[in-house]
């Protein structure tokens, strides 16, 4: 089992990764942040995408989908991929993960299998 500070920086082996976080969705707060790109603010970023994360759990109970359980989301911008990755794991609840790819070096369907990995050793 991992610790944040172990899922953050095994977060940043995955081939193009410029940040990663650890946020409390009902916060918005991170618990944990790690970058290699200079001026990537993470913790704006959390706050950000804990609205997202608001939304489409919000989209899922209005379509009637309560049921199914959200893997992830994808955001594409022209140059990066912004993946969250609710966390599930007992503990983990009512967090996820946020990842920040180059979308010209990372390999996306690596990191996702990546970050359910990070996910099922992440100690919380």
């Amino acid at each position: 089992m991992s610790s944040i500070e172990t899922a953050l920086k095994d977060a940043l082996t995955i081939e193009g990764a410029l940040g990663a976080a650890i946020v409390d969705a009902e916060s918005g707060m991170a618990l944990g942040t790690l970058a290699t790109m200079p001026g990537l603010d993470l913790s704006l970023a959390a706050a950000g995408s804990t609205d997202l994360v608001r939304a489409t759990r919000r989209c899922l109970d209005v379509l009637g989908l309560q049921r199914q359980v959200l893997e992830d989301t994808l955001t594409t911008l022209t140059s990066q991929y912004h993946l969250i990755r609710p966390l599930t794991r007992p503990g983990g609840q009512g967090l996820f993960l946020y990842l920040v790819l180059d979308r010209n070096r990372a390999n996306l369907a690596m990191a996702r299998h990546h970050a359910r990995r990070i996910e099922s050793e992440l100690d919380m």
